[in-house]
């Protein structure tokens, strides 16, 4: 049988590669983590880190190496994003899966070899290798041809070497190179960086980088006692995805959302260049010029980089972690049947990071790859105060739920918490990242002693302010509004109640202080007393503004101005003034439609008249009625142009008034 890839793996023996371990990571809740790892780097040595093709791009965004020695790191390469189907075109041969170690052999005419057949050693050059048929036909041999340094060529059965050696350093180094790439790369994701060291001494190193990671999450249990104060929990959960055992490291973890990003450093970067050429390198063409209206093209953009690195974090960051079998979640377990604090050890130690808080584990932790651990980071007494919160108006009953007010002087995460209330358990709550002196309302089930009902009940609108300006009249409107709460305790128990009613935009709060006020709700605090009903009004108003145009309004509408307590005396006269005029110049409008209304009866009886005295002129004997008509006619003239030039008189007396209005309305101001 022909010898296969496998068995030649010794012509490329690589160095081993110092061990950095991890020491120390540190967690953070915007999905990265900081590593660091501590090891000897022996002189000419290199160490070797592995990653995930989707960490690259943060570890050369953040990698540093320290040397404690004051020694000198020469370089830090890493593998290439470039496939190995492409690294592999820059090698004079090719290995592939199954092939026989003469066909390795046969890629290779010419180079120089060294065989070891038993004790003897036998050089010369490759001239071919080949696979014949067996002596039984169902077997294969591997045959070598050599030119030895004699002259002669002689035939080899590579059955019966024990090593074969490249005399050429550049070729062996290929083979390592090669047989190195392609281990790489049955690992798609994995990816390895080296740290060299060319110093003539051992050197103790440090490495510092930042990786994506899962986010650590808090959860807490809140014990109420019999005071004033209760027993705060707190857990932290921390899952181990690297590919790689967390033992003995200092942990911390730490609160807060710095800015974090991807760039794309990893991913080779192309830009295209325009191509040049000397004219005296090219033959005369033919030329021809192109019009103005044509445009210089621009450089093809280059193609957008590849997003499987950031597709690759977020896939590494949501896979789920199996659970680690801890004496911790033993622990848990016990406080859930219980209802009592868990027995952990030192809860860890924090401090202040600018805007950030960290908790620092005391001692050193081991989570195992592909595991999760949860690690107690807090148990200590807090201010707590057991209340009723009534919020949601479209069921009738409020929910049980306390104030805690964060006395540990520590910052704590955001994360659900249980409570446990008199040695069991009394439902679950949500509570936001609070800050130390800070306080916060949770609410952990519903409580169905007390019952809540709503009704609304509106007063009329009040005019507070009048104001004219310009011949503008302003007036600001008030509309009150009362929300009544009834409530109802069942319970033979005394109980603090906090009402949330809604701000609304528009509305202010009359007579009335709430407990406390957030964006969208004011909070009263109501006293309940055992078996009792109470009456919770929340009186609420509305100002908005109205504009008329003094002219627009009928004198009616500005004498009901004036009986506004809002108005001084000057601008009541002055009202007052301009609704007198405003009745005057009415008047003398009705006087104007009266004498135009009886001009036009005048007309309408003249016409028929004429045409009654154009009938009898036609008829003889009618000379007496015509006679009459005529009469009547010039009196009906004569009354016509005194209609007239009374209608003229008014007229100049309305506009008089007007003029006289206008004036008042303009020289208003109140």
């Amino acid at each position: 049988m022909p010898r296969h890839f496998p068995c030649f793996i010794a012509l490329a023996l690589a160095a081993a590669a110092a061990e950095l371990p991890v020491r120390q990571v540190v967690l953070y809740k915007h999905g990265v983590g900081y590593f660091e790892r501590a090891g000897q780097l022996a002189a000419g040595e290199s160490a070797r880190l592995d990653f995930k093709a989707s960490e690259m791009n943060d570890v050369l965004k953040s990698l540093t190496v320290e040397e404690k020695g004051g020694g000198r790191i020469t370089a830090i390469r890493y593998d290439a994003a470039e496939p190995f189907e492409q690294r592999q075109a820059g090698f004079p041969f090719r290995i592939v899966d199954g092939q026989a170690l003469s066909a390795i052999l046969d890629q290779l005419k010419g180079a120089r070899v060294e065989l070891k057949l038993g004790v003897d050693t036998v050089a010369g050059t490759i001239v071919t290798a080949r696979v014949l048929p067996g002596d039984d036909k169902r077997t294969e041999r591997e045959q070598l041809n050599l030119l030895l340094d004699s002259g002669d060529i002689r035939i080899f059965d590579l059955g019966a070497i024990t090593s074969v050696r490249f005399a050429d350093p550049k070729l062996q180094n290929q083979f390592r190179e090669y047989l190195a790439a392609l281990s790489g790369s049955r690992s798609k994701e994995r990816r390895s960086l080296y740290i060299d060291s060319s110093d003539a001494k051992t050197r103790d190193i440090v490495v510092n980088y930042v990786i994506p990671s899962p986010v650590w999450k808090s959860s807490y249990r809140l014990i109420f006692d019999s005071g004033p104060q209760a027993t705060l929990e707190g857990w932290a959960i921390v899952d181990n995805t690297t590919g790689e055992d967390w033992t003995k490291v200092q942990l911390a973890l730490v609160s807060g959302r710095p800015i974090s990003f991807i760039s794309h450093l990893y991913e080779p970067r192309y830009v295209s260049r325009p191509t040049a050429s000397l004219p005296e390198d090219q033959s005369q063409a033919p030329v021809v010029h192109s019009g103005a209206i044509e445009e210089a093209t621009a450089l093809k953009p280059m193609a957008g980089l590849p997003g499987g690195a950031v597709g690759g974090m977020l896939r590494e960051a949501a896979a789920p972690a199996p659970r680690a079998k801890v004496d911790a979640a033993n622990a848990a377990d016990r406080f859930l049947r219980t209802g009592v604090a868990s027995s952990v050890a030192q809860t860890a130690a924090t401090r202040e990071l600018g805007e950030l808080f960290e908790y620092r584990i005391p001692t050193p932790v081991t989570v195992r790859k592909g595991e999760s651990a949860m690690l107690p980071f807090l148990q200590q007494k807090l201010e707590a105060r057991k209340l009723l919160i009534y919020s949601d108006q479209s069921r009738p009953n409020p929910l049980n739920s306390a104030e805690i007010t964060n006395s540990t002087g520590k910052t704590l995460d955001g994360g659900p918490i249980t409570v446990f209330e008199s040695g069991a358990y009394g439902g679950e709550a949500l509570m936001e990242t609070l800050k130390a002196g800070d306080k916060r309302l949770i609410s952990y089930g519903v409580d169905l002693g007390s019952r809540i009902t709503t009704q609304f009940e509106s007063r009329a609108e009040v005019t507070r302010e009048v104001h004219m300006r310009r011949g503008v009249l302003t007036t600001r409107t008030a509309a009150e509004e009362i929300k009544v709460y009834t409530i109802r305790n069942v319970d033979r128990k005394a109980k603090t109640l906090i009402i949330e009613h809604p701000v609304r935009p528009g509305y202010r709060l009359v007579d009335q202080k709430p407990w406390e006020t957030t964006a969208s709700a004011y909070r009263f605090e109501v006293n309940l007393a055992p078996g009792a009903t109470e009456k919770f009004p929340v009186r609420e108003e509305r100002e908005y503004e109205s504009t008329y145009a003094v002219t627009n309004l009928t004198p009616d509408v500005l004498l009901a101005y004036t009986r506004n307590k809002a108005l001084s005396d000057a601008a009541r006269k002055q009202m007052e003034r301009m609704a007198d005029q405003k009745r005057l110049i009415a008047e003398t409008d009705s006087q104007i439609r009266l004498a135009e209304s009886e001009m036009d009866a005048l007309a309408k009886d003249q016409e028929r008249t004429r045409q009654n005295i154009e009938s009898l002129n036609r008829v003889s004997g009618q000379q007496a009625q015509v006679q009459e008509y005529a009469r009547r006619l010039a009196a009906q003239e004569s009354r016509l142009a005194a209609l007239r030039d009374r209608s003229a008189d008014l007229q100049k007396k309305r506009d008089a008034l007007q003029q006289e209005l206008n004036l008042m309305i303009e020289k208003a101001e109140f």
